[in-house]
């Protein structure tokens, strides 16, 4: 996983509560446990006019210059705003993924789902929490500023706008730990891969019959 410490970025704004998984990356395209090739799908159903499929090459398919992530302005860029709840409905991990294939390191909201708030924490993505006002204030700033950047110190617990406010956020501190590391799940267990194989040898030494294959005697049918 890679790791985040900190961030200047281009600043999108997409100021929309309830944002679900399935608007994050439709179902149909759920189809892969990589965690590569969704971010052309990103927010499918509005980045194109048209119905995507699987596969489907996207530089042949009619984007909505209206939706926001198909305005010049704001590509490349790697900070999302959006309104509450964002990443409700199903626990898909597929919606992270898609962000961060994309190119989103962070999405800065009011709330957040419980189960997306902890998926984006096992994916490098890192979600922030600030008030609604802060969260519209900033929106306003980015929506009337082109190449609007934020700036992100995740050590710090700081988000610093061009004009150099200032706005402090909170982070569970093992959660942060493993962002600042680039430790994921996989990765924080095989930081305890000697205590596990010294554990495997002293139980295949006072249990060697759990670890025996069984010799099978062959059918009669197969004689």
């Amino acid at each position: 996983m890679r790791a985040f410490t900190r961030l200047q970025g281009i600043a999108v704004p997409l100021m929309r509560s309830n944002i679900d998984t399935d608007a994050i990356i439709p179902k149909q395209f759920l189809k892969s446990i990589k965690r590569s090739g969704f971010g052309k799908n990103l927010f499918d159903d509005w980045r194109y006019l048209d119905t995507g499929e699987p596969g489907q090459d996207v530089s042949e398919r009619q984007p909505d210059p209206e939706f926001v992530l198909n305005q010049g302005r704001y590509r490349g860029a790697e900070v999302l705003l959006a309104g509450e709840n964002f990443g409700c409905g199903s626990s898909r991990e597929h919606a992270v993924w898609a962000l961060d294939d994309y190119g989103i390191r962070a999405v800065i909201a009011p709330d957040f789902a419980d189960i997306f708030h902890n998926n984006s924490f096992k994916s490098g993505l890192l979600p922030i929490r600030l008030e609604k006002t802060i969260v519209e204030q900033l929106a306003k700033e980015c929506e009337t500023s082109e190449g609007y950047q934020l700036s992100i110190d995740l050590e710090a617990q700081t988000v610093t706008t061009p004009g150099g406010e200032v706005f402090a956020f909170e982070v569970d501190a093992f959660r942060k730990d493993c962002l600042l590391n680039g430790l994921d799940d996989i990765e924080l267990t095989l930081q305890q891969r000697t205590r596990i194989k010294d554990y495997e040898s002293r139980r295949r030494e006072s249990a060697p019959w759990l670890f025996s294959v069984p010799q099978l005697e062959p059918d009669a049918g197969e004689q």
